[in-house]
Formats: structure tokens, sequence, C-alpha cells
């Protein structure tokens, strides 16, 4: 009975389980339907929402026309070709717009759809540039060059240093709040128009030869170093003005008159003055500064140290294969000069402990120079390059830490170059095991009796063989992934980087004798026919414009500044003249510089957010193509760039700015607010052109 009772109430405990479970599921299909339809409905609308955003509407306009546009119509407004740009489209642009659409597309969307315009206004304005034909090697370019990593770019070179104390050189009630990105960028038109400039003096320490990264402005107490072991910029950007020397300014003497005699006022030291009674190169003649032609550092003269070397090693012949040579210190500039009438091109390195300032002199008289640290860090030329190096009366211990200054010299003489050292004692033997361990072959050492000191002359070797031979790998050879083309704020490396061997490598060959090495290019120079186009644009430029057309007065320019070399397009245009000019690539543009010593000049790599190794007042013309449309928001402060420029120019020198009109706009105010005079301005439809003048005005 009670298995019958069970089988009987099987049925019914099923059909009551089934019920449950048809119940849950049409409770969970209706919510879920619920949900479902709503989620749906979401996503509808902002698909919809985003083929209807409207443009952002600038706050600084009082009134716009709002007009719906899908992603593609928006790209044509941003694009359009109206050479002047407003500054609502510069913030739309760039995406800094204080307001915004009520309805917005997925973050992602929009971000991609910003960036694609951002690239397009960017490519149009490189399309319609006529004047920038060369700019077809910055392809590989980065889009965002403020965000480009460079090579062992640290924290180490700034410091905390603040010359004009609690001054504000920019001030402005109503300045615009720029929006910042998460790195600190700021966005925005690059000047901003609306702010009021009131310079100030620098209240620096070296006063009116202030060289704002190398000097030491600020310390606890008397500060002992007068400048400092590597560079070190202030963190906040140079934004004052240097004053002149405390007996004033006078237009310098002209070249070629330069070489024998300067005006002192313009380089007037204490140090200096001590120099001079110690020395019988430099005479002070009330006035001028003068240079007797029979004397010179070098005993017996100047030409016959040159013969010297020539009769040692007759293989270096001055002007044909040696064309770039770097000379290590400055004295008096007598083996720059002597070389200059065979047609070599020599820069003298002014080192940071030159407290008697003989390189402010050198750049006076008009001789080629850089003042720059030498200790840790790379010196600021690409790899192979020099045909020469030159180090007299030499007390630079070459083989203290590691031999790193030595390896230094290795990294950036070319292969089969010269190392010429000459010293006053014959005891080197450290500087001798250091020169062994790195495989440069003793080509000459021989006592010249007549000028008392010893010299010897290296050559670096042309393969890599000697390197495998040696019994003891040290130094070591770099790593392969080693660039040894990185030299800003890069720290010298303990090893060898191997000698280029390939056709595709510079380096590897040695330059056709000058001049004909200007015209010749090598197989590893990539798109030569835009190099050769590059070449003719600025030759037609200088011939029909800058020496003709635009009343500058060259016999008063010797020292020319390239703040944005390329090809080294000007300097090879004004190769002819008595001009020397130092190209400059900036670090954030493709690396281009080794093509310009190939050619058969130099130049260095440079960062324009940061202050040049120069003296004040050095150049006579300061040239910018393009610079500042392709800093875009790199700078923190971009105008401290205009601040540089009023340092190193000579009151009375010129500038010649090439940019974009709206750029060009801004810098003329802020020219202006300098009290610089505005020679000359020419516009046509986007691009245009401003030469002005420095004057001896200061707040």
């Amino acid at each position: 009975m009670a298995t019958i009772t069970r089988q009987a109430k099987r049925p019914i405990g099923l059909w009551i389980k089934m019920t449950a479970v048809t119940i849950l599921g049409l409770c969970f299909f209706f919510v879920w339907t619920v949900f479902s339809s709503s989620s749906s409905t979401s996503v509808t609308f902002q698909r919809e929402s985003f083929e209807d955003i409207q443009e952002p509407v600038s706050s600084s306009s009082s009134s716009s026309v709002h007009k719906q546009t899908t992603p593609k119509e928006q790209n044509h407004v941003e694009v359009s070709k109206d050479h002047k740009f407003r500054e609502s489209d510069e913030k739309k642009v760039n995406g800094s717009s204080s307001s915004h659409s009520s309805t917005r597309p997925d973050k992602k969307e929009a971000a991609r759809e910003k960036k694609h315009v951002h690239k397009k206004v960017d490519d149009d304005g490189d399309d319609n540039n006529e004047e920038i034909v060369n700019q077809g090697s910055l392809e590989k370019e980065k889009e965002e060059e403020g965000e480009e990593e460079e090579e062992g770019l640290g924290l180490d070179h700034e410091s905390n240093e603040s010359v004009d104390g609690d001054s504000e050189v920019l001030e402005d009630e109503n300045m615009e709040e720029f929006k910042k990105t998460k790195k600190g960028k700021v966005k925005g038109p690059l000047f901003d128009s609306n702010v009021n400039y009131r310079w100030k003096m620098c209240n620096a320490r070296s006063k009116h030869n202030y060289i704002p990264c190398i000097d030491i402005e600020v310390g606890g107490g008397k500060v002992q170093s007068y400048r400092h072991s590597e560079r070190t910029c202030p963190r906040t950007p140079f934004m004052c003005m240097v004053p002149l020397p405390l007996e004033g300014y006078k237009s310098q003497v002209p070249w070629p008159e330069s070489k024998l005699k300067i005006l002192y006022k313009n380089v007037a030291h204490p140090k200096l003055s001590a120099y001079i009674k110690k020395h019988n190169w430099l005479v002070d003649s009330g006035e001028y500064l003068t240079f007797p032609q029979n004397q010179t550092e070098f005993l017996g003269g100047i030409q016959h140290y040159l013969e010297f070397i020539e009769e040692m090693v007759p293989d270096i012949e001055w002007g044909k294969n040696i064309r770039v040579v770097l000379d290590i210190g400055c004295t008096d500039s007598s083996f720059a000069a002597a070389l200059l009438d065979k047609d070599v091109l020599t820069l003298s390195l002014g080192l940071k402990d030159d407290l008697v300032d003989l390189a402010q002199v050198a750049l006076e008289r008009g001789f080629p120079t850089l003042v720059s640290p030498f200790a840790r860090r790379r010196l600021p030329f690409p790899s192979q390059v020099f045909d020469a190096i030159h180090c007299s009366r030499c007390r630079i211990p070459w083989h203290s830490n590691g031999g790193k200054l030595l390896l230094e010299m290795n990294r950036i003489i070319r292969p089969g170059g010269y190392f010429i050292m000459s010293t006053k004692h014959d005891s080197i033997e450290e500087e001798e095991a250091m020169i062994a361990s790195i495989c440069w072959n003793v080509l000459a050492h021989k006592s010249d009796d007549v000028g008392e000191v010893e010299v010897r002359i290296y050559q670096k070797p042309e393969g890599n063989d000697l390197y495998e031979l040696r019994r003891k790998k040290i130094p070591p050879i770099c790593k392969e992934n080693e660039n040894p083309d990185a030299a800003w704020h890069v720290p010298i490396k303990s090893c060898l980087h191997t000698i280029p061997i390939g056709i595709e490598q510079h380096g590897a060959e040695w330059p056709e004798e000058w001049p004909k090495r200007l015209e010749t290019y090598p197989d590893w120079i990539n798109n030569k026919e835009k190099l050769i186009a590059d070449t003719n644009h600025w030759n037609a430029i200088v011939n029909k414009s800058y020496l003709n057309g635009m009343g500058i007065n060259w016999t008063n320019i010797r020292n020319v500044l390239d703040m944005k070399s390329i090809y080294g397009g000007l300097a090879a245009a004004l190769s002819k003249h008595n001009v020397w000019v130092m190209n400059v690539v900036p670090v954030h543009l493709p690396d281009t510089l080794p093509i310009i010593f190939e050619r058969g000049f130099f130049g260095v790599y440079h960062d324009w957010c940061e202050s040049f190794g120069t003296y004040p007042r050095t150049y006579d013309l300061l040239h910018a193509d393009h610079l500042f449309s392709r800093l875009k928001n790199r700078c923190k402060q971009p105008v401290s760039i205009i601040v540089e420029m009023d340092r190193i120019l000579r009151p009375g020198g010129l500038t010649i700015i090439r940019d974009k009109v709206e750029i060009l706009n801004s810098l003329e105010e802020i020219l202006r607010s300098m009290h610089w005079e505005i020679r000359m301005t020419f516009y046509q439809e986007r691009e245009g052109m401003i030469c002005a003048q420095k004057t001896t005005w200061r707040p």
C-alpha cells in the first residue's frame, strides 16, 4: 500500500517542479526584455547624437553660428584654407575650448576624431608651405614632437635658480588660462596675443656676460665655483633681459679688421684685464684690444707650427682632405685664423672653466666658438664627423675617469681622422696607455725645439679589426642598441663604438676634397633630390632676397646662427661670402646634422627650450625658418626663445624669421615690446617673413 501511495505522488511533485521552473523562466524573460529594451534605446541615442555633434563654441566669441555637422564636415571646417587662423579655430584644433556640445560621442571615438582633425590641419599647413622644400625629410617625425622621448634627457640639468627673482616679466590680469594635458603640455596658441609684456633686467652675478645654463647664479653663502660642471638650466624659463656692458656698447669692428683689433669695452672683464698683463698676444691699446700678427701663444709663430705638423704627417693637407676641425680650448684663436686662410673651418670649444672669457674674445673677433662644459656628458655633435681634433698645450687629463673624455673624442672624430696634441712635457704615460687601448695609431711624435712643445699626432683606425685583436677588451665594444649619434644630455659611455663599414652608414668613407665635397653626395644620404632642391631653394632666396632685396649691410655681418638648419642650405648659399654659419639642428627634429658635416660645414644639436651655449651679444644675424611652427607646444614658455634671441644677438644685429602668418603677427608684437625695429614684413597667403633689428634699449 505504501508503495502504491509513493508512485501516485511522483507525477504530482514533478508537475509542481515544472510549473515553478516555467514561472521563474517567464519572470527572467520579462526582466531581460525590459532592460534590453532600455539599453538598446540608449545605444541608439548615442549613435544619433554622434552624427549630430555641434562645433564647440569659443568662449572668446560673443556670438557664433551653431551648425550640426558630421565628423567629415567638421574636418572640412577645421582645415579651411583661410590664411588667418582665428584664435577660436586654434582652440578647436587643440581641443582646449571651454564650452562643449550638450551631447558627446563615445570618448575613444571623440579622441580619434580630434587627433585626426589635428593631423589634417598640420598636413594642410605643410602642403601649402612653398618655402620649406626640405621638409620632406621630416616624414618620420612623430605627430607630437613634444611627446617624443629624448635619449638621456633627465632632470639633472635643471636647477632651482631664478635670476630675475620675484619680478614678473609677463604680466596680464586677463591672461587666458590654457588647459593642460596629463603630461603638462600647454594647449592653445603658441603665443597668447592678450599678454602685456613688461620686461625687467636680469639680476645675475655674471651681469652682462650671463650664460643661463652654464653660469652659477644662486647659492647659499659664497659660491666657490663660477660655473656648472654640466649644463644646468633654471627650472623657470629664462625671461629677463641681460644688461649691456657697464661702460656701454658700440658696434663691433667689421671683418676682417676684427682679426687685428676689437673694441675693449665690448668684452671688458676683470680677469681678462689681469690676463692681458701676463700675455703678449693681446694688447690693451685704450679703446681697442689689439692682436699683433707676430705674437701668438705658439713660440715661433703659427705658420711654423702648421708647417711642422705637415712635415710630421704629409697626408694632412689643410683645406683639401682636412676641412672641419675641432679646437679644444680657446686661447689666441691664431690656430683658427691661420687655418681659415687655408679654407679650413675650425670650431673652437670654449670650456666652462674659461673664467677669462677668451671664448667671448674669439667670438668678438669673428671666429666660430661654442661654449660648453666637457666633463660627464657628450658634446652636442654626432659621431664620426670631425676630420681632425686639435688640443694645444693640452692640460686635459684624458686618462681620468676611465678615459671617458678620450672616448668622447673617439666618438666624434672621423674614421681615419687625426688627433693632434701638443704639450710642454714629455711624461704622458697614462694617456699613452689609454690611447693604445682604443687602437689609435701613433703617426708621429716629435719635439719642436722652436715652439718648445712636444707634438703627437694620432690616427683613428678605419676598421674594426684592431678592436678584435686586443688582448684586453677594455674599454669594451658598445652594445648594438647604443646610438652613437645621441648626444643631447647623454652621459659619455665607457665603451668603443664600432667603425661604420657599410656605404649606407655615415663615416664609412672619407669625403671628397674641398670644394668638391660641397656638391658630392655619398651613398648613405637618402633623398638626394630633396637635398639638391634645398640647395637650389636657399641659393635663390639668398641671392635674390637676402643679399640684394632687403637692404642688409653684409659688411657688418660675420657671425650667423641658423636656428633650424636641415641640410645646411643657408650655410652653403653663403659659403663664398665672409661669414660663418652655426647650423643648429633642434633635438625634436630628424637628425640631419651628419649631412651638414659631410658637406664641409659644422653645427650642433640644441633644444631651444633652453639657452644656447654662447655669450651675450655674439651673433650678427639670427635666422629662423619655420622654427616656431615646428615647436608646437614643446616649451613651457615659447616667449623665452625670443628672450634668448635678444640675449645672443648684438645690438644692431638682425633677425630674419620665416613662418606662418598667425605666428609672425604675435612675434611682431613681442619684438616691438623689446623696442626692436621692424625693418620689413612680407606676407603671402599663409606664409610670411619678418626682418627685425635689435636696438640698445634695456628696461
